[in-house]
């Protein structure tokens, strides 16, 4: 893996995914819950937790990178746009460095709706085990 290496990968919002993040972490906050209460407060719909897109990064590091012997050691995200149950979501991620001397690789990473709208973005560290 080299600097300026690009990945995509494709993610769905489908309501197995959301019935299963409130029901490991319980979250039922309204926002996320009740159409009219999301709508009331400007959105269009109930709008998904965004920790959902951290799951996504997850997966990204752990099943997408041609490596395996790898763990994210620090993870930044900025959540610019809301994201919708069903919501199809693209993935970019860019090495921006290579630090070998400490086996670390930073990505810049940004999440796009099918429309090419970011509705994320961030950075994530991770690191290369021996």
């Amino acid at each position: 893996m080299n600097k300026g290496d690009l990945y995509t990968c494709s993610f769905n919002v489908s309501p197995d995914i959301y019935e299963g993040f409130i029901s490991v972490f319980k979250d039922k906050n309204p926002l996320h819950t009740n159409e009219s209460f999301a709508v009331n407060k400007g959105f269009k719909e109930k709008v998904m937790h965004g920790n959902i897109l951290n799951g996504f990064l997850s997966y990204f590091i752990g099943e997408c990178l041609p490596v395996k012997d790898v763990l994210i050691q620090t993870q930044e995200i900025k959540f610019m746009k809301p994201v919708y149950l069903n919501d199809n979501l693209i993935l970019h991620a860019e090495i921006e460095e290579v630090h070998e001397s400490v086996n670390t690789i930073e990505f810049k990473y940004f999440f796009e709706n099918r429309h090419q709208v970011k509705v994320a973005r961030g950075t994530i560290q991770i690191g290369l085990l021996k």
